[in-house]
């Protein structure tokens, strides 16, 4: 068999590998009630509860971050990020977490955030000028 043959099926594989891998990433999102029944790594989307503590102490430990987030079912419970706290925590309107359920706590590795638009008073400015509103 032929060098490039065997360099081309070893490339195929190893693409198929990839997309398979990436695959199980593009989940859809779950609630604290599908993380705890599953145990696997999730991703859940929900607000952040602003009525309840939040807990970071950088001197303590930097990767350490607690907060509660209501889930989209309208569950709430506690958040332990394990990363530091994010600039603007507070203004988000939406939460992204990745990570899964240890008792009654979600252990967060990634945290992407759906912060408010800062040029959103710009944009209706603009469109009420053209008269789009």
């Amino acid at each position: 068999m032929k060098r490039i043959y065997i360099i081309a099926v070893v490339m195929v594989a190893v693409a198929i590998a990839i997309l398979v891998n990436a695959a199980k990433d593009t989940s859809t999102y779950a609630t604290f009630s599908d993380a705890a029944r599953s145990g696997d790594k999730v991703k859940i989307a929900g607000q952040l509860a602003k009525d309840k503590e939040m807990y970071y102490d950088p001197e303590k430990n930097p990767n350490y971050f607690t907060f509660y987030l209501t889930d989209t079912k309208g569950e709430q419970r506690k958040v332990v990020l394990l990363r530091e706290k994010p600039q603007d925590f507070e203004m988000s309107e939406q939460i992204v977490l990745t990570g899964r359920m240890k008792g009654e706590e979600f252990i967060a590795t990634e945290m992407l955030m759906k912060c408010p638009s800062k040029y959103k008073n710009e944009e209706i400015y603009i469109k009420s000028e053209k008269g789009d509103i």
